[in-house]
């Protein structure tokens, strides 16, 4: 049997691409954190609509909600409003961050928020700091 040599790998080549592929990432993730707000003003809509329509509790020995319920679900709205501007935005701005190379922890600080939105950002966020704690990519910064 003949025993082929080792492939030689550039990890400047693959960190390269990874930074790469990151950066598209954090975009793509940043753009669905903004639609999610457009579903969440579509659900407010809804739900406002189906909730104030009188007709929907005459005939049934039914009261409608007294209005306080639909005041606690108005700061519902709003924090998940701005958590979804946050996310977004953070999320664009470590994609320009990780273009240019600069500010690694705010893109690793990005990625340990991205962990708590489940199940894409967990992944987008466990494979950032995989990616931004390697030595080689540490080098990449510095320089």
């Amino acid at each position: 049997m003949t025993d082929l040599p080792p492939l030689l790998r550039d990890q400047r080549a693959i960190d390269a691409e990874h930074l790469r592929l990151l950066r598209i990432f954090h975009f793509v993730y940043g753009a669905l954190a903004l639609c999610g707000l457009l579903f969440l003003c579509a659900h407010y809509a809804l739900m406002h609509t189906v909730f104030d329509n009188p007709a929907m509790w005459t005939g049934k020995n039914q009261h409608p909600p007294p209005p306080e319920f639909f005041a606690m679900f108005r700061w519902f709205y709003v924090f998940f409003g701005v958590f979804c501007v946050g996310a977004g935005l953070l999320n664009i701005a470590s994609g320009v961050l990780l273009g240019r190379r600069t500010h690694r922890t705010f893109s690793i600080v990005v990625a340990a928020l991205d962990c708590l939105n489940m199940p894409l950002g967990t992944l987008l966020g466990v494979f950032a700091i995989v990616v931004l704690t390697r030595d080689s990519v540490r080098e990449v910064y510095g320089s």
